[in-house]
């Protein structure tokens, strides 16, 4: 297996990762800076009933098995992350629902239903400050890489010709950021609500005219393992705030 910091140097070569949170408005970052004003605590607030409610046949909450929410500081930071029970990557929004089929007996959250966000922002809040930690796991790493690159769509562009090759340039007066994940679930200004890392790629697939992966995907799973491993040095930020 390659070293992770040979890894993570292979990712991180240049100037080194840049939050979007450089590259908004003074506005939006204040937005995002004072939780009283950043939306995404209203979803917040909702995981934070979530974490208590008991639901499924098995009578449990989240707070049954975990207790505290705070017991779940640096867990997001080191997600997506390999499963060795299911022999792959998993994300946090997995994480929660094999939690609430296997230990609660309840139903799995629908991909971005405002439950699911509520509680991976909740839990993205208990590591807010904590540096990104996923470490890098073979072959899905490098498919993610690959996938980075990939030109896909009618407009024949990969991931890294935006968000490496272009980012900090103007596109249609907006600065193309990196695209780092470090703060997802984030509210989105233009979503005008919180959503998903992969809500986000999908965006972007369909904004080059390509067939969007499935959130269930192993290639949407490597992508996204790919690109928390490429944030590294940076502070998760969750909830955060983008244009």
């Amino acid at each position: 297996m390659i070293p992770r910091w040979c890894l993570v140097a292979l990712v991180l070569c240049g100037a080194g990762p840049r939050s979007g949170y450089e590259d908004a408005q003074t506005e939006t970052r204040a937005m995002q800076d004072d939780d009283a004003a950043n939306p995404g605590f209203l979803w917040v607030r909702d995981g934070e009933a979530s974490w208590s409610r008991v639901d499924g046949g098995a009578g449990k909450s989240c707070a049954s098995c975990h207790g505290g929410v705070a017991s779940m500081r640096g867990v997001s930071a080191r997600y997506p992350a390999f499963d060795p029970e299911r022999d792959r990557i998993v994300t946090m929004e997995d994480r929660i629902n094999f939690c609430r089929v296997d230990r609660m007996g309840a139903e799995a959250f629908a991909w971005d239903d405002d439950r699911l966000l509520g509680l991976s922002a909740l839990m993205g809040l208990q590591s807010r400050g904590l540096a990104m930690a996923v470490v890098p796991r073979e072959p899905f790493f490098s498919e993610g890489a690959g996938l980075f690159r990939q030109r896909i769509g009618q407009f024949n562009v990969s991931c890294g010709q935006c968000h490496d090759d272009l980012a900090g340039r103007k596109l249609a007066g907006s600065v193309i950021p990196q695209g780092q994940p470090n703060g997802y679930p984030e509210y989105r200004l233009s979503w005008q609500g919180m959503g998903s890392l992969y809500r986000r790629v999908r965006n972007c697939m369909t904004g080059v005219r390509a067939e969007p992966f499935s959130a269930e995907s192993r290639d949407y799973r490597s992508l996204a393992h790919y690109l928390g491993v490429r944030a590294t040095g940076l502070t998760v930020e969750t909830p955060g705030v983008r244009p």
